[in-house]
């Protein structure tokens, strides 16, 4: 099952990206994030917590530990922030925005079931 591995790890690193690239967004330009935290009656300073969290998040879908746990995790925080997206409809970019964090939410699922296969640093194999 090498292959399978392989594309477990592919996966992962590609999922990893929307949070990595979310956490450096929120940390780079965090106007635009912060503007739409408060735009629906959010504390803006949540942008710094929630990019600590997917700089954190997605680094552990990369390297392996608790990769279960963190796939779970994070398809209720994409579920969770679709909620979100939805608050700002009028704008159909948002609604497209909410449909992809269901998708993703699906494929967390995916992995939470089938674990990280073979190719991760740390953590055991059941994580």
């Amino acid at each position: 099952m090498p292959f399978s591995d392989a594309l477990n790890l592919v996966g992962r690193v590609l999922i990893a990206l929307l949070f990595l690239g979310g956490a450096v967004q929120k940390v780079g330009d965090p106007t635009q994030v912060i503007g739409m935290i408060t735009g629906i009656g959010l504390p803006g300073w949540l942008d710094w917590p929630v990019a600590a969290f997917n700089l954190v998040a997605g680094l552990c879908l990369v390297l392996g530990p608790r990769v279960r746990v963190w796939a779970l995790v994070l398809a209720a925080y994409c579920v969770f922030t679709s909620f979100f997206h939805w608050q700002l409809r009028a704008d159909p970019w948002q609604v497209t925005i909410m449909v992809k964090n269901i998708a993703i939410a699906g494929g967390l699922l995916i992995l939470a079931a089938q674990g990280p296969g073979r190719y991760y640093l740390f953590g055991r194999k059941n994580t």
